[in-house]
């Protein structure tokens, strides 16, 4: 077979080798021309998301200040209902004790009138 392009042996080494870095060349990053305006994208963007991230700050505050003005008035309620039944509980005790004490009064001017009665 004839060599019709001339070449040798090291010239065909040599262009494999160079053929070989174009093809890993490729798939090399390049580098990426920056836009001017994306710091001030950028920032634009951060700023963007710090309003809405306090915007989700500021509903969930008030959120939670409805939920502990809601549980305050429940804690009131119940409180309320509890002074409630606490004063006829009050009541009814005082009630009884002054039942009681009528009770014992007439035991006692029972007793007393017993005696009288034995000694004359």
């Amino acid at each position: 077979m004839r060599d019709l392009k001339n070449t040798g042996f090291n010239d065909r080494l040599s262009a494999q080798k160079d053929a070989k870095q174009a093809l890993l060349a490729r798939f090399k990053p390049k580098p990426t021309v920056q836009d001017p305006e994306f710091e001030k994208l950028a920032e634009k963007r951060a700023a963007e998301k710090e309003a809405v991230r306090q915007q989700h700050e500021l509903a969930k505050a008030e959120v939670r200040r409805e939920k502990a003005e809601k549980e305050a008035a429940r804690l009131a309620a119940e409180m309320a209902a509890q002074e409630e039944v606490d004063a006829a509980k009050r009541a009814a005790r005082k009630e009884r004790k002054q039942l009681t004490k009528e009770e014992q009064k007439a035991a006692r001017d029972a007793r007393y009138a017993a005696r009288k009665a034995r000694q004359r």
